[in-house]
C-alpha cells in the first residue's frame, strides 16, 4: 500500500479544524461575510475560506489581526499556539516525518543533495533561495527553520541508528561556494565523529554503477518492528508499507553499504574534499 500527494495544501487536523470553527464562529458574530473580514485583515477570501475549512495554518498576522476585528478576547491568539501542523514541511512529507520522531532506524541513501538532517543553515537556506518558483523571504524562513528544527532528531534520540549513504559528487559540487562547503564538511564530520548513533558512508565516484541508480531512498524501523519506506519526486512523495516493495529497497541499500567506502574511509574523504577548499 502506498500513499501520494502532490499538492502542497496541509492535510487537515483537529487542532486546524478547530481553530477554522471558532474564526468562523467569531466571524458571524461579528456580522461579517468570509470576503468582508478578509478585507479587514489584509488577506484573500480564499484564504479565510481556507483557514475556517481547517486546510491551511493560520500566518501570524491573520491571527492578530482576525483577533482585533474580531475582538476575540484572546481566543485565537491563545488556540494558535496549540495547532498541529509543521509549517514548513511538504504536504506529502508531514506523514513521513512523524514517523521519523518514533523511528528505531532511519536510512537514507542521496544522490542529489546532502540529507535535510546533516544540513547547515547556510547549505539548506541556499537551496530554498534558488527553489522554482521562487519563495518569499518569510517562506524561505519557515522552511530552513522547519529542516533544522528536525535535526533535533539526531540528538534527542541517542539510541535510534541513523545511516546515511551519499554520493561523492553531493559533496563535490560546493553549493553556495566554498565558505559554505567548508562549513558543511566541518559540521558533517563533528556530526559523525561525535554522536555514535550516526554513521555515513559516501558512494565514490570511482563506482561507476551501484545499487541506488533508481533514485534516492529513505528506509524506517518503527518501535514495533514495523519497516516503512519513503520514496521523493519533483512534487510528490510516496510511502510506501508494502512488504515486498520494502524488502526489495532493503537489499539496495543493503548493496549500496558494500558499494560504499567504510564509515572510515568516507571521514578520510570528507577531510580530504575540505583541506582541498
Amino acid at each position: 500500500m502506498a500513499g501520494k500527494a502532490g499538492n502542497s495544501e496541509p492535510e487537515t487536523t483537529d487542532s486546524l479544524r478547530a481553530f477554522g470553527a471558532v474564526v468562523k464562529a467569531f466571524r458571524g458574530r461579528a456580522t461579517l461575510t468570509q470576503e468582508g473580514l478578509a478585507r479587514r485583515v489584509g488577506f484573500s477570501a480564499g484564504t479565510v475560506a481556507s483557514i475556517e475549512q481547517g486546510r491551511r495554518l493560520p500566518p501570524p498576522e491573520f491571527i492578530e489581526r482576525a483577533e482585533r476585528v474580531l475582538d476575540a478576547f484572546g481566543v485565537l491568539r491563545a488556540m494558535s499556539t496549540q495547532l498541529a501542523r509543521q509549517p514548513g514541511l511538504a504536504a506529502w512529507f508531514r506523514q513521513w516525518a512523524r514517523l521519523e520522531e518514533k523511528a528505531i532506524s532511519l536510512y537514507t541513501y542521496e544522490c542529489r543533495l546532502v540529507p535535510g538532517l546533516l544540513q547547515t543553515e547556510a547549505y539548506a537556506r541556499e537551496l530554498f533561495e534558488h527553489r522554482i518558483p521562487l519563495l518569499t523571504d518569510e517562506e524561505t524562513d519557515t522552511k530552513v527553520t522547519a529542516r533544522l528544527d528536525r535535526q533535533k532528531l539526531l540528538r534527542d534520540r541517542p539510541n535510534t541508528a541513523f545511516s546515511f549513504i551519499v554520493d561523492e559528487h553531493v559533496f563535490l559540487r560546493r553549493t553556495g561556494g566554498a565558505d559554505v562547503a567548508r562549513e558543511l564538511l566541518d559540521y558533517v564530520l563533528e556530526t559523525t565523529r561525535r554522536l555514535r548513533n550516526v554513521e555515513l558512508q559516501v558512494v565514490p565516484l570511482t563506482r561507476g554503477v551501484h545499487a541506488g541508480m533508481g533514485g534516492p531512498l529513505r528506509l524506517l524501523e518503527t518501535p514495533s518492528n514495523r519497516w516503512y519506506a519513503y520514496c521523493e519526486g519533483q512534487r510528490s512523495g510516496q510511502l510506501i508499507s508494502d512488504a515486498k516493495t520494502i524488502s526489495t529497497l532493503h537489499m539496495r541499500y543493503a548493496k549500496l553499504r558494500s558499494q560504499a567506502l567504510t564509515p572510515e574511509d568516507s571521514r578520510s574523504l570528507l577531510t580530504q574534499m575540505r583541506g582541498a577548499l
